[in-house]
């Protein structure tokens, strides 16, 4: 998975993405400060793999991985080349959803770009950014597309499909709510990739004292989710500052500080229990002695779809998997006791995957 994180400079988009990645991106109180994109994993906290890793007696633990996109703080006029210019857009075209921090708190020693604390002007100024980005791809498709539209009804479908789009963001509307039932149209959508079309999480940004409440108490807050609801979002409350000082704690540490604050789980947490929900992933288990390891796929995938996230040759070959769910061999206390308990399933090439799940693939090409 791969999340693009956005916001306006000084919102604390860099303190928090230096939070989740621990990558030491540059952070400054001016705007700017993040030239070049920076690029951070993140493995997925997940407390089942430490335990099938006792169980197992494994020699190695491999979490599922996130891929952070740290884009320089985008400002008003970005399309049109004010500030650093929207070059660094480019970017987050290949990313699977956007996380966008907006600023909901006050610090007179943090600069705010237009002068005052606004998170609904702030996501607009955004949006519009993004939306520009789009219209320039689509202008571009549109220029190529009318030449070839004259003689070919195929590419006069895509330019009628090509011009309601338009008109869909020219409106200030994103292209995630632009609907169609044609597949073609469908497809063509796709291949466009369309920075507006993608899923977003946003990151409210608070002060310490916000976030015992999750922010309930922050007006700010609030319009955030208010906003989000209507457009489909996920939001989660977040510290920037506060991360920052969590993600230099080893685990024991981390759990006092997190008792402290009276806190369950960290933002990096937070974050992708959002993003796992808004993108409908879960995520299937692989146990053995050689190693231990999550693989992370949609909601709704079927066996040998999943089985093909760890080899192709393991979907093209699939014959059946052997799947035990975690709850229950835990409960057994070992395979061979799951196993004998009539717990252990051979299913077949329909059998749709839930999280959990920890499957064995046989398979012959």
């Amino acid at each position: 998975m791969k999340l693009g994180i956005v916001g306006l400079p000084n919102v604390g988009k860099s303190t928090l993405f230096n939070s989740l990645t621990k990558a030491g991106a540059e952070s400054a109180n001016y705007p700017f400060c993040t030239i070049d994109p920076n690029v951070g994993v993140v493995t997925v906290p997940d407390k089942r793999l430490d335990v099938l890793g006792e169980m197992y007696h494994t020699k190695k633990i491999i979490p599922a991985a996130i891929e952070f996109v740290d884009i320089a703080g985008l400002v008003k006029g970005a399309s049109k080349g004010e500030g650093l210019g929207n070059q660094f857009l480019a970017n987050i075209r290949e990313v699977d959803a956007i996380v966008h921090v907006v600023r909901c708190f006050e610090n007179t020693n943090i600069v705010h770009v237009d002068g005052s604390i606004d998170p609904l002007r702030d996501i607009e100024t955004i949006n519009l950014e993004l939306i520009f980005s789009d219209l320039e791809v689509l202008e571009r498709r549109i220029a190529k597309t009318v030449k070839l539209s004259r003689n070919d009804k195929t590419a006069a479908k895509e330019l009628d499909l090509l011009q309601r789009l338009k008109a869909h963001l020219e409106d200030n509307k994103m292209a995630k709510s632009f609907t169609t039932d044609d597949e073609d149209e469908q497809a063509w959508l796709a291949e466009y990739n369309l920075l507006t079309a993608k899923p977003v999480i946003f990151a409210a940004n608070v002060s310490e004292d916000d976030l015992a409440d999750d922010g309930a108490s922050n007006e700010g807050v609030q319009a955030v989710r208010e906003y989000a609801k209507e457009e489909d979002c996920e939001v989660f409350v977040v510290c920037a500052e506060i991360e920052e000082e969590i993600s230099q704690l080893d685990e024991d540490e981390k759990k006092m500080f997190l008792d402290d604050l009276g806190l369950e789980e960290s933002g990096l947490e937070k974050l992708i229990k959002a993003s796992y929900h808004l993108l409908g992933l879960i995520s299937y288990l692989t146990a053995g002695e050689p190693e231990v390891r999550a693989w992370t796929i949609k909601r709704g995938t079927k066996a040998p779809q999943a089985a093909g996230k760890i080899h192709t040759d393991f979907e093209r070959g699939f014959i059946r998997a052997e799947v035990v769910s975690y709850d229950d061999l835990i409960a057994c206390g070992s395979h061979t006791a799951a196993k004998e308990k009539g717990l252990i399933r051979l299913e077949g090439k329909d059998y749709v995957v839930q999280d959990g799940d920890i499957m064995l693939f046989r398979f012959n090409v």
